[in-house]
């Protein structure tokens, strides 16, 4: 699931509502040490971009 989530990710990482909602989704799919790659990752390959948004996303997850 870590690498559909990273190719869906990436494919949608023009549009920033798109992004944050896909990210939503790779999170609640993920298991939870598949959702610390996934932060690490998207941090590392977005976090320019999107920091808050992702950010935002890690920090709402029960």
């Amino acid at each position: 699931m870590f690498e559909f989530s990273k190719k869906i990710l990436s494919k949608v990482s023009f549009d920033r509502i798109l992004f944050k909602k896909e990210l939503k989704k790779a999170i609640h799919w993920a298991s939870p040490s598949e959702r610390t790659l996934l932060k690490i990752w998207c941090l590392s390959t977005f976090g320019h971009l999107y920091q808050a948004e992702i950010l935002e996303a890690f920090n709402s997850v029960i």
